[in-house]
């Protein structure tokens, strides 16, 4: 049993009798099966564990909406993050607001934070985390923020939480920088943040049709604010999926993730070299950057007829495949 099913069990999450329970984004892979399914409202900003829960059949929406008689709060990793979550939790639900989080994720200082501005109950401690809630009304405006929207890096907005939201990725400026002066016709920008290296692709020459796709909200939001050019086409959507409604591409660019949480785990990237060489037409190009560490070359010489490393340093390469090679 997961450790939220135990801590149910146990008493440390009591779940009302009637109303609406609010789970604040849960992985794909968490354990729901303690809660009412008729009852649950999940929100999810994640494209591809949003997709996961509504196919098997949950109430989920990528924001808040109305009030709940309980929430159930995931932690996220950033700080900022976990504390507007929480306030945001509180202020919307009239009943307790549960948390649920890893050591490694800092439940440990957010539980003892809690503790010095409202009622909270003991902790249960399992696998390596704990459990625990706070009691119904209370006041966490100080962690609250007004506009999610930020100000960040050269005017663009960013978002509490988002990727790379205090200053420009080093990776993606790297990539911009080797980016040629100009670029095939139709573009797809696969896992476009907040918009700004979209926003250089659009400065080069010759493009006609980009599209912009991010699997965070969060960030996607950012980017419909960010990027107004009528050439750009904003999709929240799993980019690994995604798929062109029309002609495929002549370009995919990309700073793949390489993350599901904490560990590195190339196979994200993985995962995106193949998608965007299918989605290539035979004369498609695709100009990616990586940490230098990480193994994609050997991925890319199996997509593509033609693979060179045209920029970088100790920290990133940045490469270009040419001639995707017929999939059999």
């Amino acid at each position: 049993m997961s450790r939220l099913s135990l801590a149910i069990d146990a008493g440390f999450v009591p779940l009302p009798d009637e109303g609406t329970i609010a789970v604040w984004v849960p992985s794909a892979d968490a354990d729901l099966t303690a809660l009412p399914q008729d009852r649950v409202f999940i929100i999810q900003p994640f494209k591809p564990d949003h997709d996961a829960w509504a196919a098997r059949g949950y109430t989920v929406s990528p924001l808040p909406e109305g009030r709940f008689a309980h929430s159930i709060v995931f932690l996220p990793r950033a700080k900022d993050a976990i504390r507007a979550r929480l306030a945001d939790a509180a202020a919307r639900t009239d009943g307790a607001v549960s948390v649920d989080g890893l050591k490694v994720e800092g439940v440990e200082s957010v539980f003892r934070d809690l503790r010095k501005m409202c009622d909270v109950t003991s902790a249960f401690s399992k696998q390596h985390g704990k459990a625990f809630t706070i009691s119904a009304g209370a006041d966490l405006s100080e962690w609250a923020i007004d506009d999610p929207m930020q100000d960040g890096p050269d005017g663009f907005k960013t978002s509490v939480g988002v990727f790379s939201a205090g200053a420009v990725d080093k990776g993606s400026a790297a990539l911009a920088a080797a980016l040629p002066a100009k670029l095939p016709a139709k573009i797809m920008d696969m896992g476009s943040g907040w918009g700004w290296l979209s926003a250089q692709i659009l400065k080069r020459d010759n493009v006609a049709h980009l599209d912009m796709v991010e699997a965070d909200h969060a960030a996607h939001l950012c980017a419909a604010h960010n990027v107004t050019d009528e050439r750009a086409h904003l999709h929240w959507a799993d980019a690994t999926r995604f798929k062109p409604e029309k002609a495929l591409y002549d370009a995919v660019i990309s700073n793949p993730p390489f993350h599901t949480s904490r560990t590195a785990d190339p196979a994200i990237g993985r995962a995106f070299l193949v998608a965007g060489a299918s989605v290539l037409h035979p004369g498609g190009q695709m100009w990616i950057v990586a940490n230098r560490h990480l193994p994609y070359e050997g991925t890319l010489s199996e997509l593509f007829a033609d693979v060179k490393e045209i920029a970088g340093d100790a920290s990133f390469k940045v490469l270009h495949a040419r001639k995707p090679r017929r999939r059999r």
